[in-house]
C-alpha cells in the first residue's frame, strides 16, 4: 500500500498499544462500534473478534479499503468506503466510536462526533499528543481552549496513555495520546447550545484579552461590569461559560 501524506496516514504497528486500546474499549459494554480510518487493520483484527457486536469501519482510501476486504473478507459488507466527515449516521441507536484518527482532521472528527452526540455513547481515540492534552485540559491551563470546553460540556474526558512515535509506520514527528470520552449524565445548563457555542468561540478568538473586551458584543454594558468579565477566557470553567449564556443579549 502506498501511504498518502494528504490523508495524514500513520499506521499503528505496536501490538501492545492495540491491546491497551481494545482493553479500554471493553471496560464498558459495546453493542455497536464504528472504527474511523482502520488503515492496515492493526486495531480492526482485534475489533472483529469481539463477540455479539455490530461492527462497521469507514475508510476514505480506496486502495486501503481493497486491501482490508482482501485481508479480512468478513469486512465485505461492514466497510464503508467514504469520507467520515461527510458520512451519514452509521447506526440507529447508541454506538461507540474508535480509531487512530488521522491527525490532520482529528479536530473536525470531534466536531462531527459532537453533532452525533445524542447517539455516541463512548469514544476511544488516538490523537496527536498535543491535541489530546488540549481536549483534556481544564481552566487555568494554557492549552485549554474552544475544543476543551465544547467537548467537556457534553463528555467526561479521560487521558488514558501516551503512545511513542515508534509505534507507527512511518513514525510521525510527534508523540500521540489516547483519550476516552464518556457522555455526561446531565444536560448542559446553557440557555441554548447555539448561544453557548457562540460565546465560547468568541471568547477564545481573543483569548489574551479580558472577557469584557473579547465578548462585548454579546452582553449589555451593565452585565459587562460584573467581576467575571475581568478574567480571560482560559480562566473560566465549562459551567461558568454555560451560566453566562443566560445573561447574553
Amino acid at each position: 500500500m502506498n501511504l498518502k501524506k494528504s490523508l495524514g496516514q500513520h499506521f499503528l504497528k505496536d501490538e501492545r498499544v492495540c491491546h491497551r486500546i481494545v482493553d479500554a474499549l471493553l471496560e464498558f459494554p459495546v453493542k455497536q462500534l464504528l472504527e474511523i480510518g482502520p488503515g492496515a487493520g492493526a486495531l480492526t483484527k482485534y475489533l472483529l473478534e469481539i463477540k455479539n457486536i455490530h461492527f462497521r469501519a469507514v475508510e476514505i482510501d480506496h486502495e486501503i479499503a481493497m486491501y482490508l476486504k482482501n485481508t479480512y473478507p468478513v469486512l465485505a459488507d461492514r466497510l464503508i468506503e467514504t469520507d467520515f466527515l461527510k458520512m451519514e449516521m452509521p447506526f440507529d441507536g447508541w454506538f461507540t466510536v474508535i480509531g487512530n484518527f488521522p491527525y490532520n482532521i482529528s479536530t473536525q472528527i470531534l466536531f462531527k462526533i459532537l453533532d452525533w452526540r445524542e447517539n455516541v455513547e463512548h469514544v476511544i481515540g488516538m490523537f496527536q499528543k498535543e491535541v489530546a492534552q488540549r481536549i483534556a485540559a481544564h481552566e487555568g491551563n494554557k492549552t485549554y481552549g474552544v475544543i476543551s470546553v465544547l467537548i467537556q460540556a457534553f463528555y467526561r474526558v479521560e487521558y488514558l496513555f501516551d503512545v511513542d512515535a515508534h509505534a507507527f509506520t512511518p513514525a510521525p514527528k510527534v508523540k500521540s495520546g489516547v483519550i476516552r470520552l464518556t457522555p455526561l449524565p446531565d444536560p448542559l445548563p446553557a440557555k441554548t447550545e447555539k448561544m453557548f457555542f457562540l460565546l465560547v468561540k468568541t471568547a477564545f478568538n481573543q483569548r489574551r484579552k479580558m472577557l469584557r473586551n473579547a465578548v462585548k458584543g454579546l452582553f449589555s454594558e451593565e452585565v459587562l461590569k460584573e467581576a467575571i468579565f475581568g478574567r480571560r477566557a482560559e480562566q473560566l470553567s465549562v459551567r461558568e461559560f454555560a451560566d453566562l449564556t443566560w445573561k447574553m443579549h
